[in-house]
């Protein structure tokens, strides 16, 4: 079994960048898939970045695409999301999730662990 711990989240303005950490335990996650969704309030969770299990590929939602920067460092058993140029409507709960598989999904099924969350909120 594997636990997910994200970090990072917090206050920031319109414009501003935070770096989103995920740190993983109980085993490696060297051989898996990681994605990160995101919650805001009264909606659903939905997708926003993934990376396949040596970080050769990465994909990303549209309304986060040349703004959000996904990585990993499989020596350190955690995975980033670097998020610049925020806007308010990033505001949300910020979630990390790995997938059995080597190969990332964009669908909340498609993973098998989930870490609580790290809240992010953007101010006008």
């Amino acid at each position: 079994q594997v636990q997910l711990v994200e970090s990072g989240g917090g206050l920031v303005q319109a414009g501003g960048s935070l770096r989103l950490s995920c740190a993983a335990s109980g085993r490696a996650i060297s051989n898996n898939a990681m994605g990160w969704f995101r919650q805001a309030p009264g909606k659903a969770r939905e997708f926003v970045a993934a990376i396949t299990w040596i970080g050769d590929g990465t994909f990303y939602a549209d309304p986060v695409k040349g703004r959000f920067t996904i990585s990993r460092d499989n020596a350190k058993n955690t995975v980033y999301l670097q998020m610049n140029n925020l806007k308010p409507e990033d505001t949300a709960v910020y979630y990390c999730a790995v997938r059995r598989f080597t190969v990332p999904s964009r669908t909340e099924s498609g993973y098998d662990y989930w870490g609580q969350g790290t809240q992010v909120t953007v101010s006008s």
